[in-house]
């Protein structure tokens, strides 16, 4: 059995589902696979332990997956839905008297140090958060000797990353994807994908143009992540996406690479 692992801390988009006061079909379900933390994912790969993207649930995610150590976030981009919850890695510090490793693009690294003002000062309060940080890029890196290959992808204008785990890829928040980077999404068995909603999105994929990339990648098994309300209900989306061998990923689902 493979050692590697990824669980799904959160499915949804920015505002999560259920939306503060909104009454639609997909907010109201009692099913608990249509109830959407921001979107996150926790990687178990060659013995590192990661988590891409930290939004504001992330305290929340962390507890209810029982995940008490990390070797360092990779962030996919600096909007306040992917990086909100980096307030928290405060507890990272305290028990393992360190500082946690953080991955980022230069634009994402200038937007913390606003966003987290007080974990860059000088002279920092007692108990602010304290991150390592590393400057990536499209390039592959390495944490701990194991080889990460990032994916350059366009989130309306702006630049985003995803990135692939051997042969696991995770793309969130894109709307377009250079043709130079599907070369590194050959011979994968696990894609997840965004999408939020059917009509075109300015900044997202549509459902339609999700199905489309899912199938030029040609992954053996593909996932829709980062859903909104506007889409169907778990069970009818799944119905919807099967025939295309894709299936809505859902928050606390795991898969094993």
């Amino acid at each position: 059995m493979s050692s590697n692992k990824v669980i799904f801390l959160g499915t949804g988009t920015s505002q999560g589902i259920p939306m503060i006061g909104c009454n639609c079909n997909v907010c109201r379900s009692s099913d608990p696979k249509d109830k959407r933390l921001r979107s996150s994912i926790y990687v178990e790969y060659e013995g590192l332990k990661l988590v891409v993207d930290a939004g504001p649930d992330y305290r929340q995610q962390m507890l209810r997956e029982d995940l008490a150590y990390l070797d360092g976030i990779l962030l996919t981009h600096k909007h306040i839905d992917h990086t909100g919850g980096l307030d928290d890695v405060r507890a990272f510090n305290f028990f393992f008297k360190g500082s946690l490793p953080i991955y980022c693009e230069e634009n994402v690294y200038e937007s913390l140090k606003n966003q987290f003002y007080y974990a860059f000062a000088e002279k920092k309060y007692p108990g602010a958060p304290s991150f390592d940080m590393h400057l990536i890029n499209e390039e592959p890196f390495k944490i701990k000797g194991v080889e990460i290959i990032p994916i350059r992808a366009m989130h309306y204008k702006l630049p985003v990353l995803g990135f692939r785990f051997g042969n696991f890829a995770y793309l969130t928040d894109v709307k377009y994807l250079p043709e130079s980077e599907f070369e590194k999404l050959k011979g994968l068995d696990y894609f997840v994908i965004n999408t939020v909603c059917r009509p075109y999105h300015i900044s997202h994929l549509s459902l339609p143009e999700a199905v489309d990339m899912c199938k030029k990648v040609g992954a053996k098994h593909s996932y829709l992540t980062h859903l909104s309300h506007a889409l169907p209900r778990y069970k009818d989306l799944k119905k919807e996406v099967a025939p295309f061998n894709i299936e809505p990923a859902y928050d606390g689902l795991e898969i094993e690479f």
